[in-house]
């Protein structure tokens, strides 16, 4: 039960409130930016597959649900990083990971 003088807040409130989660609210944008300028260099067929994991510094990582998938961003990752480049995104590393799923 929640008390009548407490309001409830918003998620861009409480993370502006709280450093962790405004932390996360940064790296969650900052991935999505940077999965807006790839998205146009990939194979159509592919795009749907890329899911952006966290930025770590100059690195960025790619997540992909099979090895096909990841073996095709491997050959793009050059011209990933490249278009990442021009478009202000210092990254000079992509890592690709295969997603597990649980059966």
């Amino acid at each position: 039960m929640t008390s009548p003088s407490r309001s409830a807040l918003t998620l861009q409130q409480a993370a502006a409130q709280a450093p962790v989660l405004a932390w996360l609210s940064e790296l969650a944008a900052e991935s999505s930016a940077r999965l807006v300028v790839i998205l146009p260099v990939l194979p159509p067929a592919l795009r749907p597959l890329v899911r952006p994991g966290a930025p770590d510094g100059d690195a960025w990582t790619l997540l992909v649900p099979h090895n096909s998938a990841a073996a095709k961003l491997r050959q793009l990752a050059p011209t990933l990083v490249s278009a990442l480049t021009a478009a202000g995104h210092p990254v000079t590393a992509i890592r690709i990971k295969v997603m597990r799923t649980a059966l």
